[in-house]
């Protein structure tokens, strides 16, 4: 195995996010940990990709999974110890795989030592580390912020008589980052992992960061106005309220300048941002990415949500594109947070297969880096789960509207045996492994030239084997037909074609240009083929040419 020696290697990398619950467990308690991710480290390697992506692995409560830090400078137990990252990030740089962590800097879990002592008084070291507020005469909530998990964003304190402020669970007390200190602190906790050896930090909710000084209330909603989008599922009351003063404030420019600056002490560091604002996510992504001196890249959620058709990624990466100028993204269609991405396209089972090679082959082609989700390489559909079966305290609360998060954190299959699939040894895991996912694992897959599996190794491979698609311009062209999408991607002397067919039955689509000097290319599992000035494809099919 060969890293990727570009200065730049995230812009146009491959990430492969790991959920560390679900991989792999070595212990036989029924959760994943870090050794069982060192273990498989070959297998993510030889699928194909530039890095791996961890999701948090703190000391934490697990109110959140995880995402309630109580020590940032510490591994959980139940993930394994700070010597087994060492060895997980010594494993993954021998394979040539880069390390990305998951920074969860916008809040703390309530344990953590900081608001422990915060709220102990009002006049301690610490009082203003987290958002405090006094009541209303009336003993309500400062201000009419929401939790996006649902309920009021302010929590009651008895020890202080005052409200502290939580965009998520009310365990989840959120920093205060108008004081120094705690930006001093914070980076603190980025320079540990740094010198560690990690490569990159993921950063969680990363324009949550600041809320108004002054404790503004958010306006109502009105009409088709920028707001939470996909932010929060329709079930949340979160939606009704315009954004402004709780998130997105401009004051987070200057912290991420010193963030960037931090990583820039250290050689081939990145950064990538998770955006989550409604419709001005695009404006929020270009001031974070923009002048090469805050984030090196930021994703939303454009690709997050049910729509998967031509239109609607021409749309999102032209918007992207045209807004974000000298800014990045990484795409993704799946990750921990939102159902896979084969349950949310594909409109029958039995179109999941095809809707998955067409979904990677057309991710892998796009400008940008991407972010593949752990076993989307597989065609993992979502997991329907029992509500006693559920963990997700977002799913918990809105059930059974909101079925939550836990039906694509179910565990890794990687054999075929049930229960547990070759995940561990736990009578019973954490989650669940759903049946229909064992004749899908990695062990019924891999040896087998013609799965989804084989697919994204063989497609991940001609993504390296075109510098264009690393970095390349995209043009997109137009198309009589709504279900056929065509684009190209330049770099120096070489443009690729590509043409995809988004529908479940056959199409010919008309060549845009003239065809005497197309040399057809072999795009891994698509069918596609040029026919005088038109190119036929088969269902969800594609093509690919150099022109």
């Amino acid at each position: 195995m060969t890293s990727d020696n570009r200065p730049e290697w995230w812009r146009g990398g491959v990430i492969y996010q790991i959920y560390p619950r679900s991989f792999q467990d070595t212990t036989g308690d029924g959760i994943g940990d870090l050794p069982g991710i060192t273990r498989r480290l070959t297998y993510v390697a030889e699928l194909g990709v530039d890095a791996i992506w961890l999701s948090p692995f703190f000391k934490s409560p697990m109110a959140d999974m995880g995402y309630d830090v109580s020590d940032y400078l510490d591994v959980d137990p139940m993930f394994g110890t700070l010597d087994d990252f060492k060895a997980l990030v010594g494993e993954a740089h021998r394979l040539g795989l880069k390390v990305i962590i998951d920074q969860v800097l916008s809040h703390t879990s309530d344990e953590h030592a900081w608001f422990e002592e915060s709220r102990s008084s009002r006049d301690n070291p610490k009082a203003d580390w987290y958002v405090w507020a006094d009541a209303k005469p009336d003993g309500t909530a400062p201000n009419n912020w929401m939790s996006i998990f649902g309920g009021p964003g302010w929590e009651w304190d008895g020890t202080r008589k005052q409200y502290y402020m939580h965009n998520f669970l009310a365990s989840q007390p959120d920093l205060n980052f108008h004081s120094k200190a705690v930006q001093d602190a914070l980076l603190e906790t980025v320079r540990f992992w740094l010198d560690l050896g990690v490569d990159g930090f993921r950063l969680d909710t990363v324009n949550y960061y600041f809320c108004d000084a002054e404790l503004r209330d958010n306006p109502p909603m009105q009409g088709d106005d920028d707001g939470a989008g996909l932010d929060a599922p329709d079930v949340n009351p979160y939606g009704f309220q315009k954004h402004i003063y709780d998130k997105t404030r401009p004051e987070n420019i200057d912290f991420l300048k010193r963030f960037r600056a931090l990583l820039d002490e250290y050689e081939g560091r990145s950064s990538v941002g998770e955006v989550g604002d409604g419709a001005r996510s695009l404006k929020t992504v270009a001031d974070y990415t923009a002048g090469n001196d805050k984030l090196h890249m930021c994703y939303t959620f454009d690709f997050l949500g049910p729509n998967f058709s031509p239109g609607h990624i021409r749309h999102c990466v032209e918007n992207f594109f045209a807004t974000v100028t000298d800014g990045w993204v990484c795409w993704a269609f799946s990750n921990h947070d939102v159902d896979r991405h084969v349950s949310r396209f594909a409109r029958s089972e039995e179109e999941r297969e095809p809707v998955a090679r067409l979904a990677l082959s057309v991710l892998a082609t796009l400008k940008g880096s991407i972010c593949l989700y752990q076993g989307e390489e597989l065609g993992l559909p979502q997991a329907e789960l029992a509500f006693e079966d559920l963990r997700d305290p977002y799913g918990i609360r809105f059930w059974p509207s909101f079925k939550g998060r836990d039906g694509c954190r179910t565990p890794m299959p990687w054999s075929n045996v049930p229960p547990d699939a070759g995940f561990s040894t736990a009578e019973k895991p954490w989650l669940p492994v759903p049946a229909e996912h064992l004749p899908l694992s990695v062990f019924e897959q891999a040896p087998l030239p013609d799965t989804v599996f084989s697919h994204y190794r063989a497609t991940l491979a001609f993504r390296k084997e075109h510098a264009a698609l690393f970095d390349g311009e995209i043009q997109f062209m137009d198309s009589e037909d709504h279900d056929i999408l065509i684009f190209t991607r330049s770099k120096d002397n070489e443009t690729l074609l590509f043409v995809f067919n988004f529908a479940e039955t056959p199409r010919t689509a008309a060549m845009q240009m003239a065809v005497d000097h197309v040399e057809t290319l072999d795009l891994p599992g698509m069918t596609g083929v040029l026919n005088g000035a038109t190119v036929e494809l088969g269902a969800y099919d594609g093509f690919c040419a150099r022109i």
